[in-house]
């Protein structure tokens, strides 16, 4: 993918500043079980959010709700200043969804494929949003120029992954929804797309709400984090926020006079500093190490099914204390 036509791409209209999704008290009852349990959370224009969890903890049903696919028991919800459980066409011309996957118009070629979805768009384009995206600009912005003349089913995986990008884009959401939307891409193709989603964000003010079990790709992509587990927002903040509120410390490992030491504390840089102060040359192997996206997911989700509870403070009651051990 690369930036070829998103230049001529302009800006959604509506409150910038403003709030594109705003969630509150949203539960989901399949006869006696609670899906969703009172979830409640807000985002911006322009912002980029992640919803994580384990499967089965919702994230398919409070997906499903916002895009108005699914009717919930209660609580509210409005996107992009509209209740998803009562939009109408207009409303669904701003709204963008890549899913998983598309397993059908394999006899289509590929412009056409697009040219033909972006017909539906026409009727909905203002002075301030053009709609459809040019076929041409869309296939550049993708990266499958080369393949327009192709029949869909002569894709490759990652070609085809690249298409379902494209469909989902075709009207020029303000709100993009994006299902897995790295699966199956190779390491380059995947780099390209998180520059086109950055670039959707940060240029075009696109709300994007990502699914996705790359918790490095979240971390990279995303704003905001929220975790969802058992059906609750467990954990709603960025990930360094994240991190300091369930592990609280860095965690500083060294060698001195042939032993290995462990030492967790938030001021690692001090630490060090006087580590060194104190022990010269005898220090080896040294590294500083923080809480991943991958530790503080764990942890929380964990705390949680466990119903321990309090992953902040569990961790946090030891900061700034000496665990200096030996191996």
């Amino acid at each position: 993918m690369n930036s070829e036509g998103m230049e001529a791409m302009t800006t959604n209209t509506g409150d910038h500043g403003g709030v594109a999704l705003d969630v509150e008290g949203l539960r989901m009852r399949y006869g006696t079980t609670d899906v969703l349990r009172e979830v409640t959370f807000r985002a911006r224009h322009g912002e980029v959010v992640a919803l994580l969890g384990p499967n089965g903890a919702g994230k398919t049903t409070t997906i499903e709700i916002l895009e108005g696919f699914r009717m919930r028991s209660a609580g509210r919800v409005s996107v992009l200043g509209t209740d998803p459980a009562h939009a109408d066409e207009a409303w669904r011309a701003r709204v963008g969804v890549v899913l998983q996957s598309w397993r059908d118009h394999g006899k289509w070629r590929v412009r056409e494929l697009l040219a033909h979805f972006g017909s539906y768009y026409v009727p909905y384009a203002t002075e301030a949003v053009r709609r459809p995206w040019d076929t041409d600009e869309l296939l550049a912005a993708v990266g499958l120029s080369d393949h327009a003349g192709d029949k869909v089913r002569t894709l490759s995986g990652g070609q085809r992954r690249r298409l379902d990008v494209a469909i989902g884009l075709v009207g020029r959401p303000e709100l993009l929804f994006l299902d897995e939307p790295t699966a199956g891409l190779d390491p380059r193709a995947r780099h390209e797309f998180h520059g086109l989603v950055r670039r959707l964000a940060a240029e075009h003010r696109t709300t994007i709400l990502l699914t996705t079990h790359d918790l490095a790709e979240a971390d990279k992509l995303a704003d905001r984090i929220m975790i969802l587990s058992g059906g609750r927002i467990v954990a709603d903040g960025t990930a360094d926020e994240l991190a300091r509120r369930t592990a609280g410390a860095d965690e500083v490992r060294w060698t001195c006079d042939g032993r290995r030491f462990r030492h967790t504390t938030a001021e690692s840089t001090a630490f060090v500093r006087e580590l060194f102060r104190e022990h010269g040359e005898a220090i080896g192997e040294l590294e500083v190490r923080r809480a991943s996206l991958e530790d503080t997911y764990m942890t929380l989700v964990h705390e949680h099914e466990s119903g321990s509870g309090g992953a902040g403070e569990a961790f946090g009651a030891g900061e700034g204390q000496a665990a200096v051990s030996s191996r």
